[in-house]
């Protein structure tokens, strides 16, 4: 395994970081604890959950299966940086106009306790903020999130799904308090997704942020079975999205058998030799997708290989402004 420092951190993550969304919901609970088990042994130490995980059966699912894998022992807690998240709705019963998705003091303090009771642990890594409240000010969530880090309830704080001049937003009245601020921004990033070069990416090596990558393989669209209607990715909508990118999916396929490597692990590979990614989120539903995944740190790509996955997927070419001005 390789590992990374998470921005302008000391902290030491894996290149790869173990995404959890679908434990509880299409990986049952044994397949989950064997995955976990398995990334342990090849040395990735970078997970991460969501208090709202569990789509498919109650949202808190998942971070509890995290929970009760962690209670085996085994130094499993010690040996992983631990990341949930904060911000969506929770189950029912409705507990009022505060139980909204959202960011508040109020709110971050009562998830995360619920996070760490379902987590079975007295403290999180890497916290972060799943999405952007525009109702809620800087010094009311810094305000909490210091109180929560001088508790050790917390290390460090991350954010998810910010745009540029969000985490320009968030750094400056971090420095006002002399706190540390963001460490990481996790975010939609893909062959298919470029936008986060124009602002996202730029602000965030700015200022020392980790990047992580959801969605590496655009919800399968980057898989070697995007074009298969039987195996390809869920949801009528997803199949309509493959078909529309049709043309540009068979090229990228047929680039990927001159590489003789998967479209999956080209996929990862390419976010891997960005010099602002951290660590994409991979999402295996079992423990041999996993290992398939590894591939993707050995994978390196020449200046021809370069422009050609430039040429079927192009990107905005250069950061704002000169991407669309001189």
């Amino acid at each position: 395994m390789k590992y990374a420092n998470l921005g302008r951190t000391g902290l030491k993550v894996s290149r790869l970081c173990l995404g959890t969304m679908n434990f509880g919901w299409s990986t049952d609970e044994p397949t989950s604890f064997r995955i976990m088990d398995r990334a342990l042994e090849l040395g990735i130490n970078f997970f991460d959950t969501a208090n709202v995980y569990g789509w498919g059966g109650k949202r808190g699912d998942t971070e509890s299966i995290i929970g009760r894998w962690l209670a085996q022992g085994g130094r499993r807690r010690e040996r992983i940086v631990l990341a949930t998240k904060v911000y969506g709705k929770m189950e029912e019963p409705d507990l009022g106009p505060n139980d909204a998705a959202g960011l508040s003091a109020f709110k971050i303090r009562r998830q995360l306790e619920d996070s760490l009771r379902r987590l079975r642990t007295e403290h999180v890594d890497l916290y972060q903020m799943h999405h952007v409240d525009r109702q809620a000010t800087w010094p009311e969530l810094w305000g909490a999130f210091e109180t929560l880090s001088r508790q050790g309830k917390i290390t460090y704080v991350g954010s998810s799904n910010f745009a540029g001049w969000h985490l320009a937003e968030a750094q400056a009245e971090a420095a006002k308090r002399q706190f540390l601020g963001l460490v990481s921004e996790q975010h939609k990033y893909n062959l298919l997704c470029r936008e986060p070069e124009l602002e996202v990416l730029p602000a965030a090596a700015h200022f020392g942020l980790g990047v992580i990558a959801w969605s590496p393989l655009a919800g399968g669209l980057l898989s070697g079975s995007a074009l298969n209607p039987a195996k390809g990715a869920r949801g009528d909508s997803a199949r309509e999205e493959a078909e529309r990118r049709r043309p540009q999916i068979e090229k990228y396929h047929a680039f990927c058998r001159e590489m003789g490597e998967s479209p999956a692990n080209v996929a990862l590979a390419w976010l891997l030799a960005n010099p602002a990614v951290t660590a994409p989120i991979i999402g295996p539903r079992t423990a041999a997708q996993l290992e398939e995944s590894l591939r993707a740190l050995e994978i390196g790509f020449s200046d021809g290989a370069k422009a050609a996955l430039e040429q079927i997927f192009p990107g905005p070419g250069k950061p704002a402004p000169e991407a669309y001005a001189w």
